[in-house]
């Protein structure tokens, strides 16, 4: 049996204990000493000003959601923001400051479909030094047999970044659950890397927009931990007498929006038309919409009770309406407090 050299053995356990702690520091990214600010430092430290990009919908480095269940309008409703801010036009009641950069993620609509989609948003009169405003990545665009990112990685989040260029203002990621794959919805460590990823893009003043689906439950999809950092988020649903013959026609209402007061914050119901290739929007308040809808169907000879499960509604709301407008049946009182 060989001899054990003490000394060669020495020298290796240096070499890879010297190994080890480079690898470590590669691996932990070097942080800055954190600091709080007194209340003087706190008047006087000059944040980053939270300008509007779309009124005061969207400010620069907000963080917002947009959820509905499959086949809603969720990418018509993020693609028509998205040309909105790019080209300076209005989307709804809201008007964009001025143009700015949008980078748009799409992970699951084939790159025909989405050319499409984007051409019927671009306002008539976007100017084409507005083009470069507007960028769209599609999977199509892949190398063959290259996946798409995953960004509840670290590794995926920098695969993207060299999209993320000077003039990005605003990304909307298409969706959430195509573009996270790591990790399970229902855990909250799972979403864990992409909040980190989410607040450094805050930081740099980068608004994001993320796409997501409802559940079964008509909530978003997955832990509610997500809507903890969110600073907007909108929940698309239809209506209960929706006609799928109307197309994409459907209710935004602002689940959490933190700056959002007024009619900026109120229930809209939305229908989307596209003639010739060119899309518009028309919107009023859900309130009167739904007024509308109850007192046609009273018409009809539907009573409140029948109108409440025609369009999903309370009874109450379908009493309000008609005693609003006159027309409650002769002998029809108010409805007792339903049972939950």
């Amino acid at each position: 049996m060989d001899r054990v050299d003490p000394a060669a053995l020495a020298a290796t356990a240096e070499r890879l204990e010297a190994l080890i702690g480079e690898d470590l520091r590669q691996q932990v990214p070097s942080v800055q000493p954190l600091r709080a600010l007194n209340v003087m430092e706190l008047g006087a430290h000059q944040f980053p000003e939270r300008v509007q990009l779309l009124g005061p919908l969207i400010h620069a480095g907000d963080l917002a959601m947009v959820f509905a269940g499959r086949g809603v309008g969720k990418t018509q409703v993020c693609l028509s923001i998205g040309a909105a801010l790019a080209f300076g036009a209005v989307f709804l009641r809201w008007k964009a400051a001025q143009p700015v950069g949008v980078l748009y993620l799409d992970a699951e609509m084939a790159g025909a479909v989405m050319q499409q989609r984007v051409a019927s948003f671009i306002p008539d009169d976007a100017g084409d030094d507005l083009a470069g405003n507007f960028r769209l990545f599609t999977p199509d665009l892949l190398p063959e047999g290259q996946p798409l990112p995953d960004l509840s990685t670290v590794a995926g989040q920098q695969m993207v970044e060299p999209l993320i260029d000077d003039k990005t203002r605003v990304i909307v990621i298409d969706n959430l659950s195509a573009w996270c794959r790591t990790g399970k919805e229902n855990e909250s460590e799972s979403w864990t890397p992409v909040s980190n990823w989410l607040l450094t893009l805050r930081r740099r003043g980068i608004a994001v927009l993320l796409v997501h689906h409802a559940g079964k439950n008509g909530e978003q999809r997955g832990n509610s931990k997500k809507e903890d950092l969110l600073d907007i988020v909108i929940q698309l649903k239809r209506a209960g007498d929706y006609d799928p013959k109307t197309g994409a026609a459907f209710t935004w209402a602002v689940t959490k929006g933190r700056h959002l007061v007024g009619d900026d914050a109120a229930e809209l119901d939305l229908v989307l038309t596209i003639d010739d290739g060119v899309a518009r929007w028309a919107f009023k308040e859900a309130e009167a919409s739904s007024a509308e809808r109850i007192l046609a169907l009273a018409d009809e000879g539907l009573t409140p009770p029948m109108i409440a499960e025609e369009l999903g509604i309370n009874r109450s709301t379908a009493w309000r309406a008609l005693k609003k407008a006159g027309k409650l049946p002769a002998k029809a009182s108010k409805p007792q407090p339903e049972a939950h």
